[in-house]
């Protein structure tokens, strides 16, 4: 049975809110980053789960990030089959977010609007970069392992409210989808999408697919619709893994971005393989300044949690 809700954000997400809806990045596109980044990191969570508990991922093991256009209805899509989230973790993750440093980030603006947007990242709150781009935001949700009456939907305008209802969702993961403000067009442009996620977020090691565009039948040619086949945008492979002459010094700088969750760029990097009785390829990065959470025993992004979460699947790899 359906069961809807109207709930209020908790102030410091209303404040965070109103950042974001006046437009506190100088760079829009960075929303497309976070969201993707988010998708991948539930895709990586359902995958450490499954190894203790394969029957998680039901019939669909192939995990990978979709995005959608729906030129008609302005919105844009990203997808994934990735662990989902119950009612109580979309309440806990996006309605309240006290553990996400919220507090802490509005402690720390400074009225410098660059210097204010560099830290949205690293305080775990980039998915209210969406409201940058749109006046409404939905999220669909279904935990992996839940059955199909479980689903959640949550919904919000950035008005300080939000909507969350039970209903049902037929697949695991999460899928967001974002109403364009008057003016994002261009952000429903498949070529545009394209460069974005080749510039941000090629690093990212699961597939990030889209349709590709349908190409028009010539003049005297029968009209056939066919399902647009999908394409790969992204290389999705390690980079560590990658030769240091095919990596570029901006896809270093953006894959720190990633796995630290920071807006600014890292003071420097050290990429190395050593081979001998010992093999390891090393990727260290030196941030720019101290992460917000550098003395919590578990930080809920940056480095020390990427560093663990490696190790887990080079060790998954081996069983």
């Amino acid at each position: 049975m359906s069961h809807k809700e109207s709930l209020n954000f908790q102030t410091e997400v209303k404040q965070l809110l109103q950042l974001m809806i006046h437009s506190l990045y100088s760079n829009k596109e960075i929303f497309l980053r976070e969201l993707i980044s988010n998708a991948s990191d539930a895709c990586d969570k359902l995958r450490f789960e499954s190894i203790q508990n394969p029957t998680l991922l039901e019939s669909d093991p192939d995990l990978a990030v979709h995005l959608e256009i729906d030129k008609e209805a302005r919105t844009l899509t990203i997808r994934d089959n990735g662990v989902g989230m119950s009612r109580e973790e979309v309440i806990g993750n996006i309605g309240t977010i006290a553990r996400s440093g919220t507090r802490e980030f509005l402690g720390k603006l400074s009225g410098d609007q660059a210097k204010d947007s560099a830290l949205i990242g690293q305080f775990g709150v980039g998915f209210y970069s969406s409201f940058i781009v749109a006046d409404k935001v939905t999220l669909t949700t279904r935990r992996a392992g839940a059955t199909a009456s479980e689903g959640v939907q949550w919904e919000s305008s950035g008005d300080g409210s939000f909507s969350i209802e039970t209903l049902e969702v037929p697949t695991r993961g999460t899928t967001v989808t974002l109403h364009l403000k008057e003016g994002e067009e261009g952000f429903l442009d498949a070529w545009k999408l394209r460069g974005i996620v080749r510039r941000y977020s090629d690093h990212i090691q699961l597939p990030i697919r889209m349709k590709k565009d349908p190409i028009p039948a010539q003049e005297g040619e029968e009209k056939v619709v066919n399902e647009p086949e999908e394409e790969t945008l992204n290389q999705a492979n390690a980079l560590w893994a990658r030769p240091k002459n095919e990596i570029t010094e901006e896809q270093y700088q953006e894959f720190y971005k990633h796995v630290s969750h920071d807006f600014e760029s890292p003071l420097a990097w050290s990429h190395a393989r050593v081979e001998g009785k010992q093999e390891y390829t090393e990727l260290l990065y030196i941030p720019a300044r101290a992460p917000f959470d550098l003395w919590e025993r578990e930080p809920r992004h940056g480095i020390k949690l990427y560093v663990r979460r490696v190790f887990i699947m080079e060790d998954a790899k081996k069983l």
